[in-house]
């Protein structure tokens, strides 16, 4: 008997048709719920959970910012999916050091550089905590949505940042958001950062730019005194030019033979 001829005599009604349907339902029902899951409801707990096809497609995700570190970086703790705010809260996000340790995304912020801190027996530099008191307020324990561009070398999710709009929902954030390095760059805090692999979102470098010499002319933030100041990019290649400076010292240092000790005597049996 023919594959066709068997096919014309399945019973849609029969138990074994039912049961093929159901079965077929189960496994699409499954698939479906399986990436709507891996797409809306599931958290990162950090970057190391940031899979390639994430950054490839630059997924946006939003968090509540736990901490923040430096002018340009801060942590996110992610909340995918609802159940995180009234009415509908039933999800918490952690407030105590030892419940967030390796729960939250290390983000650096996309297309600015800002004031460095003092580290790694460097000294400040000047407006760092300025800026660092400016992010603080902008976003430390609010909402922010980060669209993940890539991992950099300290495994850092370098990410464009955007608070919700004002009088829209927060779900707009992405197309209708304000764009948090370009709020910094606009009130003096940080300058466009120009190195290799720099990304600036939907707006463009020249957009950065822009907004970079427009607070420069304003003189806001770090420009007050005028843009003769000193920038990140400057400050950072000045000392590891110093480092790499002490280091040939050192090198040099160790190559020079020791002297020979003892006296004249020591010296005249040694020839």
């Amino acid at each position: 008997m023919s594959l066709a001829a068997m096919d014309l005599q399945i019973d849609p009604n029969s138990p074994q048709a039912l049961a093929l349907v159901a079965f077929a339902a189960g496994c699409l029902s499954t698939l479906t719920l399986s990436r709507i899951h891996r797409r809306y409801f599931r958290r990162f707990p950090s970057s190391e959970w940031v899979t390639p096809d994430v950054l490839k497609k630059r997924r946006w995700i939003k968090g509540v910012v736990t901490s923040v570190g430096d002018a340009d970086n801060f942590r996110l703790y992610h909340t995918p999916g609802f159940g995180w705010r009234w009415p509908l809260k039933f999800r918490l996000v952690p407030s105590k050091n030892r419940d967030l340790k390796d729960q939250t995304l290390h983000i650096r912020m996309a297309g600015v550089d800002a004031p460095e801190a003092a580290h790694f027996g460097k000294p400040a530099q000047e407006y760092s905590a300025e800026a660092l008191a400016w992010l603080k307020e902008q976003i430390d324990g609010k909402t922010v949505y980060c669209q993940l561009v890539s991992r950099d070398q300290y495994m850092r999710m370098v990410a464009i940042p955007m608070l919700p709009p004002r009088l829209l929902p927060s779900f707009l954030t992405p197309r209708y958001g304000r764009c948090l390095s370009l709020e910094m760059l606009r009130d003096g805090w940080a300058t466009t950062y120009e190195q290799a692999g720099a990304v600036y979102g939907r707006w463009g470098k020249e957009a950065f730019l822009s907004i970079e010499q427009e607070a420069k002319t304003a003189r806001r933030g770090q420009w007050i005194k005028g843009v003769s100041a000193e920038s990140p990019a400057e400050y950072k290649r000045r000392h590891s030019q110093s480092s790499r400076s002490v280091e040939t010292d050192l090198e040099k240092a160790s190559e020079i033979p020791p002297r020979p000790r003892g006296g004249w005597l020591s010296r005249l049996w040694r020839s």
